[in-house]
């Protein structure tokens, strides 16, 4: 049986006690911590860079992911890789070389993982399939957190499940994006293994560890 893993965003953290907030989340048994990083021009918004990344990489030693929402992502392969994080995650959208960027995600010693948005089909990673550490599911349009589940996603997490059962197992999927104790369930039993949650982490009432604690109950009923 999958075991679902929950990946606190700091997008909805708040920065003036990040470490504590990451602490929080890892006391509550997170798997790894989501770093959502936005230019403003590949997503409408702009967060941040290399320093909330080396920052993040000092506050714990539990894995960091680099989502890159930005254009010419392999321009900065290096920077996050040296900045502390694990795995660096681009978008099929603004990696024309797709393979190439795979490729050198890897050589940096790194687990590569590809985005797809909302709107593009899960074919267009067919070609890059077998590289894969990580697919990750756009479940809202990104660059924005605390958006609504896009509910019509489930179909390409099923999708994406078949293909990877087929032609490479050992590759996660997770999903971002309106991921909450109403929503995250759907996505499990669509097949998805990691979730990555920002306010229903950062701005649960108790606290990040109670956060992480509920999403966690949920998929082991």
């Amino acid at each position: 049986m999958k075991q679902g893993k929950i990946a606190p965003s700091i997008l909805a953290a708040d920065f003036l006690r990040l470490g504590e907030e990451i602490a929080a989340a890892e006391a509550g048994g997170a798997d790894r911590i989501q770093l959502d990083v936005m230019d403003g021009m590949f997503v409408p918004n702009i967060s941040f860079g290399i320093p909330v990344v080396q920052a993040a990489r000092r506050a714990t030693a539990l894995p960091l992911e680099a989502h890159l929402m930005i254009v010419q992502p392999e321009r900065y392969l290096a920077d996050f890789a040296n900045a502390g994080a694990d795995t660096i995650i681009v978008h099929q959208e603004v990696s024309p070389h797709l393979d190439r960027t795979l490729h050198a995600i890897k050589e940096l010693g790194k687990k590569a993982g590809v985005a797809i948005n909302p709107s593009t089909p899960v074919a267009m990673l067919s070609e890059v399939i077998e590289l894969l550490d990580l697919a990750l599911v756009m479940t809202v349009n990104p660059g924005f957190g605390g958006q609504r589940f896009i509910p019509g996603t489930l179909h390409k997490i099923r999708q994406l499940r078949q293909i990877l059962d087929e032609r490479n197992p050992a590759c996660e999927i997770e999903v971002d994006g309106g991921i909450d104790q109403a929503t995250i369930r759907a996505a499990y039993d669509a097949g998805a293994t990691v979730f990555v949650a920002g306010t229903a982490v950062f701005g649960h009432p108790e606290g990040a560890a109670e956060g992480v604690r509920g999403l966690l109950e949920i998929l082991h009923r």
